[in-house]
């Protein structure tokens, strides 16, 4: 029990001075994470309510190491602990796809689309589109205020075109890590 309870302290030690330590990696400025974090994300990702507890006894943790673990993780931005919900059921009944064509700086019209709550997912591309950009609104009024009025006005915005969900079959955000 005691070389359990050692072998547990010094784990926990060297987890503490772990994330102490702000590795990133020299080639793109993101963090480096071990094969420890990368399962704590994977167990977070399968139930982002489950106890840290349990999360520790699945990778070889104490509590307190995993809380102090996620909590940089989250500083980091590696992930977020969020409610994804069925916009469907919280009154959200129109969802679109839209591919903006750009004229001049894709960045600065990324910025000003990322400022709208509408926009939940802006993606720079190479492709047929400079940006992709997912949008949730109440109903279709409100998307094509959003792609008339707002979208539309923002320098730099050529043209787009817009691919309305009809029904959204899959959803997950259980990609894992490698």
């Amino acid at each position: 029990m005691q070389s359990e309870l050692v072998a547990s302290r010094s784990a926990d030690q060297r987890t503490s001075r772990d994330i102490r330590e702000s590795s990133r990696d020299p080639r793109n400025g993101n963090p480096q994470l071990d094969a420890v974090s990368l399962a704590i994300i994977e167990q977070l990702q399968e139930d982002g309510r489950r106890p840290y507890a349990a999360i520790g006894k699945a990778v070889g943790l104490s509590e307190a190491a995993v809380r102090q673990r996620v909590q940089k993780l989250l500083d980091q931005g590696v992930m977020q602990i969020v409610a994804v919900t069925d916009p469907l059921t919280v009154g959200f009944r129109r969802q679109a796809m839209v591919g903006i064509h750009v004229e001049g700086d894709v960045e600065s019209v990324a910025d000003a689309l990322t400022s709208m709550s509408e926009c939940e997912y802006v993606v720079m591309t190479a492709g047929s589109f400079d940006l992709m950009v997912e949008i949730v609104c109440e109903d279709d009024d409100h998307l094509l205020d959003v792609i008339n009025k707002r979208i539309r006005a923002i320098p730099g915005v050529r043209s787009t075109e817009s691919f309305v969900y009809l029904k959204l079959k899959k959803q997950t955000y259980m990609w894992g890590t490698r």
